[in-house]
């Protein structure tokens, strides 16, 4: 007896939030997908769809007197549910991050190198190379290993570029390369 009370005054209540809960869900995903929501925006989102489902749930549960489903089962569906959400909004995400990559190019900059500058200090293209490589900020370390040569081969390139550029740090010699235009 008390069952079918339950179930006759829960229906329409579950039914009337349901019907709100899931205009609201519709409305979040769009935003989602749309790449408008914020952090929070996610956040309640996913609340909400936790509450969709529970609520459709409690709804079965009540409508057709399942009474025997475990917790696990209800778990399994709710996880089900999210990850379904997860990579569906996740892919379209994705998608559209990989568009604005595509839809914008980087120009192409060809920096203007003085040759006669380069052979008037005495650099080689080696010492060149290595020279580059300490502009970009890299270790004696990293310069060896991107260029296959031995540490100590790349501290003789480096004291080389400071006596022939005159400087004592390896800042001041990129500023000195720089202003000589040997490198951009």
């Amino acid at each position: 007896m008390s069952g079918s009370i339950g179930r006759v005054g829960s229906g329409p209540i579950i039914r009337g939030f349901a019907f709100q809960l899931f205009s609201e869900l519709r409305r979040m995903l769009k935003l989602a997908a749309s790449g408008r929501s914020s952090f929070w925006g996610t956040i309640v989102l996913y609340a909400l769809v936790l509450a969709g489902v529970v609520a459709l749930l409690k709804y079965v549960e009540y409508r057709f007197m399942v009474k025997s489903l475990s917790t696990e089962v209800y778990i399994g569906v709710v996880a089900a549910i999210f990850t379904g959400v997860g990579v569906w909004l996740g892919s379209r995400l994705i998608a559209e991050k990989q568009v604005a990559v595509k839809a914008a190019p980087a120009p192409v900059v060809t920096p203007i190198i003085d040759q006669e500058a380069m052979r008037r200090v005495g650099i080689s293209e080696r010492e060149l190379d290595v020279l580059k490589l300490i502009a970009e900020g890299l270790s004696n370390q990293e310069i060896a290993d991107k260029l296959f040569i031995s540490l100590p081969t790349v501290k003789s390139h480096s004291s080389n570029l400071f006596a022939k550029l005159e400087v004592k740090r390896r800042t001041e010699a990129v500023h000195k390369a720089k202003s000589l235009r040997i490198i951009a």
